[in-house]
């Protein structure tokens, strides 16, 4: 039976811990020139609306150090901008690829494409969920932190896509999480009340930074505007005063606090050039960790 990873709700505890416990395995392992080509004779299909880098990036590279083919397509050059149904092309896909990645706007345009399809679909980036970035994320948080369990969580920002995905996480893991967001920017009720996080005491939300990173293993941020608010940037940078995360932030943090963003960053805004161009900085481990957990998700999504 096929799986898709629309959410990280998708998945159970266990599910998390194969994929962590693959995905640094791939990367040891490609670290001594082991190559792994799992996925000889498999294609991977690309659905992008929105501009990429990492992601793109990071999945076509997985796909081919797996031995298999990525296959990248606009929205804009396939007939659904031509308003072929959703469930047209979905089934017609599932007949040449073997998985198929999306990354749009529309959530229900992802939901659709899974409910038509055989292959499995991947969230690749909605406006509502960013799963495979939260799962790289938690990746690197092993790597630098030796796990995941009792480390505190401070997101400071947005509630944006990325912090729903955490939110989902945390509802899953356990994990000790502590959302700070501008009182007009919260994250939204639905997404707290389809995760169970309005009921969970490790899960904790507020408006002070101060406070969200008071102690805090981890400290993650990202744009205030994401795709398609450009137009707010204005609106938001008032809105969002205070909530840079710079040294003065992190002075309440714990010692050696891990800062995340998953990029691309807007220096001088959410986060300062400073704590971006820190030594040992871990933004860039981060991005690597794309590749290798994107390898274990394609594995287990098309192999089973």
């Amino acid at each position: 039976m096929k799986k898709d990873l629309l959410s990280l709700l998708d998945l159970e505890k266990a599910d998390f811990e194969y994929l962590f416990d693959r995905a640094l395995q791939l990367k040891k392992r490609y670290a001594r020139g082991i190559s792994d080509k799992i996925l000889t004779g498999k294609t991977l299909g690309l659905i992008f609306d929105k501009k990429s880098t990492r992601t793109r990036i990071a999945f076509e590279t997985a796909m081919i150090q797996l031995g298999g083919h990525p296959i990248y397509m606009s929205t804009k050059d396939t007939q659904i901008s031509r308003n072929e149904p959703a469930k047209d092309t979905a089934r017609v896909l599932s007949r040449y690829i073997d998985c198929l990645a999306m990354r749009t706007f529309d959530h229900d345009l992802v939901t659709e494409f899974a409910r038509a399809s055989s292959i499995p679909v991947i969230n690749a980036l909605t406006d509502f969920f960013h799963p495979c970035q939260i799962l790289s994320d938690i990746m690197t948080i092993i790597e630098h932190k030796g796990g995941f369990q009792n480390i505190r969580i401070a997101w400071v920002g947005d509630g944006n896509n990325v912090a729903n995905s955490w939110v989902n996480a945390a509802s899953v893991l356990g994990l000790n999480l502590v959302a700070a967001c501008p009182q007009d920017h919260m994250i939204k009720p639905e997404i707290l009340q389809a995760a169970g996080a309005d009921t969970l005491d490790h899960i904790r939300f507020t408006n002070d930074p101060v406070d969200a990173v008071k102690n805090a293993d981890v400290v993650y941020t990202d744009v205030w505007a994401s795709m398609g608010e450009e137009a707010e940037l204005a609106h938001r940078l008032a809105a969002f005063e205070g909530f840079q995360v710079n040294k003065d932030l992190l002075a309440h943090a714990a010692p050696d606090v891990l800062v995340l963003h998953c990029l691309p960053a807007h220096r001088g805004e959410e986060i300062a050039e400073d704590v971006l161009e820190a030594a040992g900085a871990a933004f860039w481990d981060q991005a690597e960790n794309k590749r290798h957990m994107h390898k274990a998700i394609l594995e287990k999504l098309i192999l089973g």
